[in-house]
């Protein structure tokens, strides 16, 4: 079968590899898409040569589980791998997988895994945010967007940061700047550098700020004079590899409840067969991107 592998010069490439040999509380999934993560992006340049990257999938169940956990053969799934995803098959454990519903197509549910898992809970995190004022950085990327939806079913007012050369600031609740004196209860943080330290001023006493990630590969320089004015504000992080992946199908449940629903739109930047991943993530770098870059296992 064919398999994305990390080349000795930290590019991609799709080749024969032998099939998964999966584990008792895995399931072999036949994939039909999965997406590209911008964490996966930092693992290619750190990996040697030969390791599969991948982690998002959507496919159907070609052999369950065999100690008779998960989804039955023949079940469309989504789910997340831990790793070697970019493939035709791959072994995923049965409980981090969950079942599709007819009306969302494969292509979609495959954007949902580590977006979307990611999303529905940095917002969980914030707590309860009826009513609340909720600042979301880079709110037009795959998590972003999904942020900005889930904060609005939790009934808060949400305000979107954008780069200022995005048409983006004209749209409805986006803004390209924080003026002086906004104040918002909490926020969701995904750039960190001198956008988190803006991020930080701009909240409210009491306000929490959930930092996930760094994309401006920036550190952030913070002292204790930032936070006069915003007394009692604070920071707390999220890593996706540290959460419970027992909650994943239920997590993952809930998403595609919401989908199925029409209340939350998943949106897709671009596509791109396996024997372009290289492309795909060259599509990823370089920004600008709206929404999931995904790859599909046919031609």
């Amino acid at each position: 079968m064919l398999s994305v592998q990390v080349t000795a010069d930290r590019r991609l490439t799709a080749r024969e590899v032998p099939e998964p040999v999966p584990a008792p509380d895995e399931a072999v999934v036949e994939v039909a898409a999965s997406s590209v993560n911008r964490g996966e992006l930092a693992l290619i340049a750190m990996r040697g040569e030969g390791w599969r990257p991948g982690q998002d999938v959507a496919g159907v169940v070609a052999a369950a589980a065999q100690d008779g956990s998960g989804p039955a053969r023949g079940t469309r799934v989504v789910g997340l791998a831990e790793q070697g995803a970019w493939s035709e098959r791959v072994a995923v454990r049965a409980s981090r997988l969950a079942e599709v519903p007819e009306n969302v197509t494969l292509e979609t549910a495959a954007a949902l895994p580590m977006a979307g898992l990611t999303a529905l809970r940095t917002v969980r995190d914030l707590g309860s945010t009826l009513g609340a004022k909720v600042l979301v950085t880079g709110p037009r990327g795959g998590v972003g967007s999904l942020q900005v939806q889930l904060a609005r079913l939790g009934g808060a007012d949400v305000t979107g940061l954008v780069r200022a050369p995005h048409s983006d600031a004209s749209e409805s609740g986006f803004v390209s700047r924080l003026d002086d004196g906004a104040a918002f209860d909490a926020a969701l943080d995904a750039i960190g550098g001198d956008t988190l330290r803006a991020v930080v001023g701009a909240l409210r006493p009491g306000g929490h700020v959930v930092w996930f990630g760094s994309s401006s590969a920036e550190r952030t320089a913070l002292s204790i004079y930032d936070f006069v004015g915003h007394e009692g504000v604070s920071i707390s992080t999220y890593f996706s590899y540290a959460q419970d992946p027992l909650q994943d199908a239920d997590d993952l449940g809930i998403l595609l409840r919401l989908v199925e629903q029409g209340t939350l739109r998943l949106d897709t930047d671009s596509r791109w067969p396996l024997t372009d991943a290289q492309a795909a993530t060259e599509r990823m770098s370089a920004g600008g991107v709206r929404g999931k870059v995904l790859l599909t296992a046919d031609a």
